[in-house]
């Protein structure tokens, strides 16, 4: 390990909006939307959201500020204002993925950017370049910790690399020294925290470890930008945080072409709002009952073929069969299995199945393996192999990748069409002109006239 915490610092330091390619702007607009669409559906929708209110009012933390907290009327602290935008745009599991670090960028980085770019009234522009310098750092960080490995140790990747990534965002717009970032990156070592233990009991904390990944950045970066002096070598230090969090460190990925290859551009987003590694298996399902008519009653064993770290998550029969809360059913490779052979699509209200005879019926149907084609040579683990045995016959897909991957990107009015989805039935028409003004927030001289469409 060399100097890896400087150098990323270094990088956010000197990042331009005008050094960054036009595709990775425009991605990282595409990418930004797609978040805040579950963010705002989630202020509604999501079963942990009055908890959250609840605690923030019950300790005094609901006072006025200046940031947006999205599908929400009134103006928040910026810190309180990162960590619900990050807990909510979370909370459907709806949110995009990096494949190679097996986390979500946005819900930790854009919750940062936006409330530190409304606060110190940045533009369009340098709330796009914090964002990507966030997606960059965390993505980044999340390649050297290696998914597998974080895994394996309990530990949740957009929580833990995702402080970072929120810090990166938020120091930018603060505009930080290279020496003030180190000092933030430093703090973020003491705050990196999140653990897969919410997959026991389908508990809230992936949802509120996140948002609290995305404040914890705020804080770190505030702090810098005050004097505090943080540690030094935070990511490669010997108590560092590739040294205490995975037993596979790969340190040279964090650094690896940067400012010359873009995380930012490998970053896919989701069809279906479930962990990342039922995808490939869902649209196999799908495509297979469509191009074989196959209906439930002739289905007699379904095989899904995962990678480990999809059994990890999603494949534990004894615990994930039959769920009983939506963040269980969002995590159980068997229930949303269910849903799409017996929909043929699946999306978010269809969580209102939970506990449906029929759907616990064809989850009887299902086993879930590890599937060692999923394991060697592949470059992704998203991957999924489905076997499907009928009456008739067996039908059996390999597909390498879920839909949604950069090399199967929705165009820009499917996008859109996804916000929409989400967001109508809490912004109405007001949907719309707030899609059109972060579609184009490079043209704001104050990002919070865009950003601040997004309150209800």
């Amino acid at each position: 390990m060399a100097d890896e915490t400087a150098t990323l610092a270094a990088y956010v330091a000197d990042l331009t909006y005008d050094a960054i390619p036009r595709e990775v702007l425009e991605r990282a607009k595409s990418l930004t939307l797609d978040f805040l669409g579950s963010a705002v559906r989630a202020r509604r929708d999501a079963e942990s959201t009055p908890s959250l209110f609840a605690m923030l009012k019950a300790l005094g933390l609901d006072s006025d500020g200046e940031a947006t907290v999205f599908g929400d009327s009134k103006a928040w602290t910026p810190a309180v204002a990162a960590l619900l935008n990050g807990a909510l745009g979370h909370s459907l599991d709806f949110d995009d993925t990096h494949a190679d670090s097996s986390l979500h960028p946005s819900a930790p980085v854009v919750p940062a950017a936006f409330a530190v770019g409304e606060i110190v009234n940045a533009s369009g522009r340098d709330v796009l370049t914090a964002i990507v310098a966030g997606y960059e750092v965390c993505c980044r960080l999340g390649n050297a910790l290696d998914p597998t490995s974080h895994y394996a140790r309990g530990f949740h990747p957009t929580a833990t690399a995702g402080t970072y990534g929120a810090a990166a965002a938020a120091a930018k717009l603060y505009g930080l020294s290279k020496e003030q970032i180190i000092s933030a990156f430093g703090v973020s070592g003491s705050q990196a925290a999140g653990s897969l233990q919410f997959l026991v009991n389908g508990s809230w904390n992936k949802r509120y470890q996140v948002g609290a990944a995305a404040m914890n950045g705020v804080i770190a970066a505030t702090l810098a930008r005050d004097g505090f002096i943080g540690s030094t070598e935070s990511v490669e230090g010997k108590h560092g945080l590739l040294v205490g969090y995975t037993d596979d460190a790969h340190p040279d990925k964090a650094v690896a072409d940067l400012g010359k290859v873009y995380e930012t551009m490998k970053i896919g987003v989701k069809p279906y709002p479930s962990c990342r590694y039922t995808h490939a298996a869902l649209d196999a399902l799908i495509a297979m009952r469509r191009a074989h008519n196959l209906t439930p009653d002739q289905i007699k064993r379904v095989e899904i073929g995962l990678h480990r770290n999809g059994i990890t998550l999603t494949g534990d029969a004894a615990t994930k069969r039959h769920p009983s809360s939506i963040v269980g059913g969002q995590f159980s490779m068997f229930f949303t299995g269910a849903l799409a052979i017996d929909q043929g699509r699946f999306g978010w209200d269809d969580y209102q199945r939970l506990g449906d005879t029929a759907i616990n019926a064809i989850a009887d149907k299902i086993d879930v393996v590890q599937d060692d084609r999923l394991e060697v040579g592949r470059t992704h683990p998203f991957g999924a192999r489905v076997t499907v045995t009928t009456e008739d016959g067996v039908h059996e897909e390999l597909y390498p990748d879920p839909s949604g991957e950069p090399t199967s990107f929705p165009d820009a009015a499917a996008m859109r069409q996804k916000f929409l989805t989400l967001a109508r039935p809490v912004l109405d028409r007001r949907a719309e002109t707030f899609a059109d003004a972060i579609l184009s927030l490079e043209t704001y001289d104050r990002a919070s006239k865009a950003i601040q469409l997004g309150r209800q």
